[in-house]
């Protein structure tokens, strides 16, 4: 036999056996068989805590005049409500930064001083919500301007929330594959995978400031003036994906 024939032959051959290989491959595959549920929730929660927020500003020609003033201020506040009964534990620090403030002049960047901001959180028990006015005042009168005011969820109730609310989610993703599943004439088989989008929380804002600082402690306290917190929707969502039999 011709030498060029038998190449062309075995170039032929394998060509065949690659396709019979791939072919084999594919016909091993066999479409999905599953079924998938995108389980909703909407629970309600009642906020156990109420979070008052301070903006302390202060400036100096040097980042330590700026800071010292700003120290003072925090070390009142601090005082004052210590005296009020709160603990050292419910005063947090949430954001403290100290930075140049600058002149333009002809295209030229000169420092005219220092800045210093502290934001300072006050949190009680909404049981307590009725102390916010003097917790108002001790801010205001030690030279803190108020940001806002929520009702929020401690962690142990977050917690406690999230547990509620994912389970019922993906209760209703298993009813949901289970219907689709009956639809098909078919039955729910084992577990395949899950994904959740966790649950949908964000503290509640009672006040935010906009005017000036006595303005503005003014309306905080009109604004939470025998305010009780009522139940908040909280939102979660579960899929998952279950075998067909």
């Amino acid at each position: 036999m011709d030498k060029s024939v038998q190449i062309t032959l075995i170039i032929v051959a394998g060509i065949v056996i690659l396709g019979l290989l791939i072919f084999s491959g594919f016909s091993n595959i066999s479409p999905s068989n599953t079924v998938t549920g995108n389980g909703q929730a909407n629970i309600k929660a009642v906020p156990d805590l109420v979070g008052v927020y301070f903006n302390v500003q202060t400036t100096g020609s040097t980042s330590e005049i700026a800071t010292d003033k700003n120290s003072e201020i925090v070390d009142n506040l601090i005082t004052e409500l210590v005296k009020q009964g709160f603990e050292r534990k419910d005063i947090q620090t949430t954001n403290f930064n100290v930075y140049p403030e600058y002149n333009w002049n002809s295209g030229l960047q000169t420092i005219k001083g220092y800045k210093a901001t502290h934001s300072i959180k006050v949190q009680m028990s909404t049981s307590d919500a009725s102390e916010i006015g003097e917790v108002i005042d001790a801010g205001v009168d030690a030279g803190a301007g108020i940001s806002y005011i929520n009702f929020e969820l401690s962690q142990e109730k977050q917690n406690e929330y999230k547990a509620q609310a994912l389970k019922a989610a993906a209760e209703d993703a298993k009813i949901k594959a289970q219907s689709i599943a009956e639809g098909l004439g078919k039955r729910l088989g084992s577990l395949v995978s899950t994904s959740d989008s966790d649950f949908n929380y964000s503290p509640w804002r009672l006040y935010e400031a906009q005017g000036g600082v006595a303005m503005d402690a003014a309306e905080a306290k009109q604004a939470t003036t025998n305010i009780q917190p009522g139940n908040q929707d909280i939102y979660a969502s579960v899929t998952a994906t279950y075998k067909l039999r």
